[in-house]
């Protein structure tokens, strides 16, 4: 099996399919079919997948034109049918692996999708999970799940692995293609195929570790060290509005440093679909050891705590110029959870909106990348534009996500009060009526 998927692999005989059409898993069939392989996406919705054999790119980080390209040359395509598996070599993974109502693990995307896959696995196959997890999913979850309804055996008939999606929206430098891939499979023989099937696809290095369990540890590293690093400046960042000192200001002093020093800025909150969410894989599994991550779980607690925190500064801004945070009108510029990008998944502004809204504030917002959100089944919508006259009309502007075609002095010199809480306005001279996190 192994000779022959290598030389599949040499010849550019493999077809490929990646399950789930989101943020990791377009781009990835966009990689694979662009190497040369016939590639075929499948999701469960089926917007996602008529766009897709429409050539509608509704990704970022994808070319509209390679999209085209793909599609109208037969090497990509979409289908929300699983028996598609039956006709492919190599499966990628990428669905999502969100939390729950209670912060536990929901893996019912990762379970149903091995279920189905399955069904139609045959021999020769490669199946790679790239869903950020808890470490042990890959061998204690999906093997079971593919040999019992497969009725094959893993290592012989076909091969598994787990390699961590890295995918940075918005990122000008790194995307799917250049950013180095690390590979963790069942079997030397799993390791070396998976491996040479990314590599045949990718610019970056690879990086081959000793198991599934290793590399799922090492996604949820890379995470939980944003997360913890996070935490730590969030808490500088209050105590230093209690002794007058702007934390933005200590940082960039620190980052002067050229070694034993990584900047890390404080924010509304965290958001995303992995820096908040990983820890608590790592937490939760770390209990069926009998072990409590305690600077984890206290860095979460900081960083969970921003979104409330902000408002009651915003609250405090508000009194100062004789308002009331309760029927203040209140507009909250950037929905997106990071700079210039249009994903706004677990964003730390939307749940400020909710605590303003809470406390009686009439909220709206303005984010030139969303035009509206959907949050527990509510859509919210966004203002159109903003200007001098819309601006003024606002007793406080609070800026949740620092995007750069944002008319920033226009904004400063029409706001009553702003209250900045990513320091967009750190160019900004006159500064008599904004204050920072």
């Amino acid at each position: 099996m192994k000779n022959e998927l290598l030389k599949k692999i040499e010849k550019r005989e493999i077809v490929v399919g990646v399950v789930g059409l989101g943020y990791v898993g377009l781009p990835l069939a966009v990689e694979k079919a662009k190497a040369g392989y016939k590639t075929i996406g499948f999701d469960v919705q089926q917007s996602k997948v008529e766009m897709v054999n429409k050539a509608q790119n509704y990704i970022g980080d994808v070319v509209d034109s390679d999209l085209k390209e793909l599609v109208d040359s037969k090497m990509l395509s979409a289908t929300t049918d699983f028996s598609f598996v039956k006709d492919v070599d190599f499966i990628a993974i990428c669905v999502p692996t969100p939390l729950d109502k209670h912060q536990q693990p929901d893996i019912s995307y990762v379970k149903n999708s091995s279920i189905e896959i399955a069904k139609y696995l045959t021999k020769g196959t490669m199946v790679v999970l790239e869903s950020t997890t808890y470490p042990g999913t890959t061998e204690e979850l999906i093997k079971p799940i593919l040999e019992e309804g497969a009725g094959l055996k893993c290592g012989e008939d076909f091969y598994l692995g787990f390699s961590p999606e890295r995918v940075d929206p918005g990122n000008l430098i790194y995307k799917t293609k250049n950013t180095p891939k690390v590979v963790g499979a069942i079997g030397k023989d799993a390791t070396e195929v998976i491996s040479r099937m990314y590599s045949s696809v990718l610019e970056g290095d690879i990086h081959t570790v000793s198991s599934p369990a290793v590399a799922e540890m090492e996604k949820i590293l890379e995470n939980t060290y944003r997360n913890i690093n996070i935490g730590l400046v969030n808490e500088l960042a209050m105590l230093c509005h209690e002794m007058g000192i702007s934390l933005w200001e200590v940082v960039d002093a620190a980052k002067t440093k050229p070694y034993g020093f990584q900047a890390f800025y404080p924010g509304p909150g965290l958001g995303g679909h992995c820096i908040p969410l990983d820890p608590y894989y790592l937490s939760w599994k770390a209990r069926e050891y009998g072990f409590h991550t305690s600077m984890i779980e206290s860095s979460m607690m900081i960083n969970d705590k921003m979104p409330e925190y902000c408002v009651e500064r915003a609250m405090k801004i508000l009194n100062k110029h004789g308002k009331a945070l309760s029927k203040s009108n209140v507009l909250v510029l950037g929905v997106a959870y990071k700079q210039d990008i249009d994903d706004y998944r677990e964003s730390p502004a939307i749940e400020v909106i909710e605590i303003l809204e809470q406390n009686g504030a009439n909220t709206e917002f303005y984010d030139p990348y969303i035009s509206e959100y959907k949050n527990e089944g509510k859509v919210k919508k966004g203002i159109d534009k903003i200007d001098e006259k819309v601006i003024a009309s606002y007793d406080l502007i609070v800026i949740t996500a620092s995007h750069s075609n944002v008319d920033y002095k226009m904004v400063s010199k029409s706001a009553k009060a702003i209250f900045d809480t990513k320091n967009a306005m750190k160019e900004i001279k006159n500064r008599d009526n904004i204050e920072v996190l």
